[in-house]
């Protein structure tokens, strides 16, 4: 299973959507609260290379992007694979 990680907001719906999909697909995830330490948010613009809005969300290395994005993968059946490849 491809390692997770989700930049959220409390009282984010798009970060609540995103966690909710990934909750019902029984995938472990790494949740990174970025209002819970404010310097990770820095950390979370320069690894999705400018993205200031949550949640951001990273599978293996690569960046997925927000929440509408993470839905759309697995719209097209593309989010499986990507949660499946180490």
């Amino acid at each position: 299973m491809a390692k997770v990680e989700i930049y959220t907001k409390a009282y984010c719906p798009y970060c609540s959507h995103a966690i909710a999909l990934l909750k019902q697909k029984s995938v472990s995830f790494n949740e990174i609260k970025i209002d819970d330490n404010p310097s990770l948010r820095s950390v979370m613009i320069e690894r999705s290379q400018g993205a200031y809005t949550v949640p951001q969300i990273f599978i293996g290395d690569k960046h997925i992007g927000g929440c509408d994005d993470l839905v759309a993968l697995d719209a097209k059946q593309q989010l499986d694979t990507l949660l499946t490849t180490p």
